[in-house]
C-alpha cells in the first residue's frame, strides 16, 4: 500500500510512524506493531502509533527521527508494508529463559535493535533477561563486538588514542571535563564520548550540553580533536554503537544497569570511537552501584574482556560512598568545574583531587609521565591555567551556546535541626531527589551540598539548598527530602 508523507511535527526521541485509526483497522495493525516503509531506495522497519484526526486514510506522518532516517518531504510517496516478527524474538525468549546465546544469535538481536525491527518493550524484555541471567564471558565478547560493529568506527593516523570512563552512579562525579582538559593539554589525543544519565540525574553528556555543543557528526568531531586534541561529544549524535543508545533507553526507563552490558557498552563505544588507552574509574562503597567484592569482581572482568580486544586499560577502585563535588545537576556542576579551573578559594577539593589523580593515571600510561610523577604534571597544568584554556578551546570548537549559565528561579534551603556531624549521604537519593527537582532536562535545576560526610554542623545552617525551575517539583523535592531523609546527622 501507498501513503502520502504528511508532516506533524512531533520529536519522540525515536523513529516512529503514525497511521489513521480506521487504516490500521483495515489492515488488521494494532499499536506498536512493526511495518516496514519504502521510499527513495530506502527500507525502514518502524513501530506504529495510531492517530484519530491529525493523518486521513492516505496519509502517513513520521517523527522527526524518522524523517532524518528516510530523508522525505511533504508529499513523497511511501510504501507500506506489515513486517513479520523478526527471529531474535524467540533468541530474546531463550536468554529471558536462562539459556546462553551463540554470537549469531547476539549479533540478530543487536542488529534487529539497530534496525528499529524490535520494539521497545522487547528490547526490554532483553536487557530483564541479562540483567536477572547475566552472560559468559563469551557472550559479552559477542555483545562487545556486535555493538561495535553495528556502526560507524572511527579512525585516526596516531596509533595512541586515550579515553577515560566512570561506571557511573555517584552524584555530582564530574571528573572527565578536567580530565579530558588537562591531558589533552599536555598533548594526548581524547576524543571522549559520553551517553546520558541512566541511573543518575546527569552524566557528563547532560552536563556539557548546558554549555555548548554535544551533538557532533563524525567528520566534525575529528576536525575538533585535530585541531585541540580533544572533544566532549555526545556518543547518540555520532552512530558510534547505535544499539547501546537504545539499550541505555531501555535501562533508564527499567532503572538498571546489567554488568555484561555495562561491560559492553563502555568497551564498545571505546572500540567504535578508535580509542586503545583506557582509563576505567569503579567508584564502590555503601550507594554507589557495587560493593568493593563487586567492584574487585568488574575489575577483573573488564581486564578479561579487554586483554581480548587487545586494550591497553587500567581500572583504578575509587571510593564512592558520598557524592563527589558540591553540586548535582548540569550548570551547577559546570560552576563547581569553573571554581576549579580558576583555582577559586570555596572550589570543591575532593572533586580537584580525584580529577587530579585520574589525570595523573592517565599521564603516565600515555608516557607524558614518569611513573609516580603524573599527578604533579596534572597539577601543574591546572595551576597554570593550561587545562582552563584548552576546556575553553574545545568548548568554542565545538559550538559554545549563548545561554547564560543561571540557577533554577525557585529554592529551598535544608538546614540543620539541631547541631552534628553528617553521619550519611545517600547516593541513590540525592540522584532521585535531583530527578524530581527537574535533571537533567531542566539545565539550571539540581541540587548544592553544603556538607559532606562528618563535615560539623551547627544549628541552622544550611546543609542542602534545593533549585528548580518549577515551585511544584520543587515542593515535591523538599516532601521527598523530608520523607526519605537522603542526609543523616549524628
Amino acid at each position: 500500500m501507498k501513503l502520502r508523507f504528511k508532516p506533524i511535527n512531533f520529536e519522540s526521541g525515536r523513529p516512529i510512524a503514525f497511521i489513521n485509526n480506521a487504516l490500521a483497522e483495515k489492515l488488521n495493525i494494532e499499536e506498536g506493531d512493526r511495518i516496514q516503509l519504502s521510499c527513495n531506495g530506502k527500507k525502514l522497519l518502524l513501530p506504529v502509533n495510531l492517530v484519530e484526526k491529525l493523518l486521513s486514510e492516505k496519509e502517513l506522518g513520521l517523527s522527526d527521527e524518522a524523517i532524518s532516517s528516510l530523508n522525505v518531504r511533504r508529499g513523497a510517496i511511501i510504501e507500506i508494508s506489515v513486517a513479520l516478527e523478526p527471529r531474535s524474538t524467540h533468541y530474546i525468549l531463550k536468554k529471558m529463559n536462562g539459556a546462553e546465546l551463540s554470537k549469531n544469535e547476539i549479533y540478530l538481536v543487536i542488529k534487529d535493535i539497530v534496525s528499529n525491527a524490535l520494539k521497545e518493550a522487547e528490547i526490554a524484555y532483553f536487557v530483564s533477561g541479562v540483567y536477572h541471567n547475566g552472560m559468559t564471558f563469551k557472550e559479552t565478547v559477542y555483545l562487545t563486538e556486535a555493538i561495535a560493529s553495528t556502526g560507524k568506527v572511527l579512525k585516526w593516523k596516531s596509533k595512541n588514542i586515550a579515553d577515560k570512563h566512570s561506571v557511573g552512579g555517584i552524584p555530582g562525579n564530574r571528573t572527565t571535563p578536567i580530565v579530558v582538559s588537562i591531558c589533552a593539554a599536555a598533548g594526548i589525543k581524547i576524543p571522549k564520548t559520553s551517553s546520558k544519565a541512566i541511573t543518575t540525574a546527569a552524566a557528563t553528556a547532560d552536563v556539557m550540553d548546558a554549555l555548548t555543543n554535544i551533538s557532533l557528526s563524525t567528520k566534525d568531531l575529528q576536525k575538533i580533536v585535530r585541531k585541540t586534541n580533544a572533544c566532549l561529544a555526545w556518543g547518540g549524535s555520532l552512530g558510534l554503537a547505535p544499539a547501546d543508545d537504545k539499550l541505555i533507553r531501555v535501562e533508564k526507563m527499567l532503572n538498571v544497569d546489567p554488568e555484561p552490558q555495562l561491560i559492553a557498552s563502555i568497551l564498545s563505544k571505546k572500540i567504535a570511537a578508535g580509542s586503545n588507552y583506557i582509563l576505567l574509574d569503579i567508584p564502590y562503597g555503601e550507594g554507589a552501584k557495587v560493593s568493593l567484592r563487586k567492584a574487585k569482581k568488574l575489575k577483573k572482568d573488564f581486564m578479561k574482556i579487554s586483554k581480548y580486544f587487545k586494550l591497553h586499560l587500567e581500572v583504578v577502585l575509587t571510593l564512592g560512598n558520598q557524592p563527589i563535588g558540591n553540586s548535582v545537576g548540569p550548570v551547577l556542576e559546570i560552576l563547581d568545574i569553573y571554581k576549579i579551573f580558576r583555582r577559586e578559594n570555596n572550589r570543591p577539593k575532593d572533586l580537584e583531587k580525584k580529577s587530579i589523580f585520574l589525570s595523573g593515571k592517565l599521564l603516565e600510561m600515555m608516557k607524558k609521565a614518569k611513573k609516580g610523577e603524573g599527578e604533579k604534571l596534572a597539577r601543574e597544568i591546572l595551576d597554570s591555567g593550561k587545562a582552563l584554556e584548552k576546556f575553553e578551546q574545545i568548548i568554542s570548537a565545538q559550538g559554545r551556546k549563548n545561554t547564560p549559565l543561571t540557577l533554577a528561579k525557585f529554592k529551598h534551603s535544608v538546614n540543620a535541626k539541631s547541631s552534628g556531624k553528617v553521619k550519611s549521604i545517600n547516593n541513590k537519593l540525592i540522584n532521585r531527589l535531583a530527578q524530581i527537582l527537574g535533571c537533567p532536562t531542566d539545565k539550571s535545576a539540581g541540587l548544592y551540598l553544603h556538607k559532606h560526610l562528618k563535615d560539623s554542623t551547627k544549628k541552622g545552617e544550611p546543609i542542602l539548598t534545593l533549585f528548580s525551575e518549577s515551585r511544584r517539583k520543587l515542593n515535591q523535592g523538599v516532601r521527598f527530602y523530608k520523607e526519605t531523609k537522603p542526609i543523616v546527622l549524628s
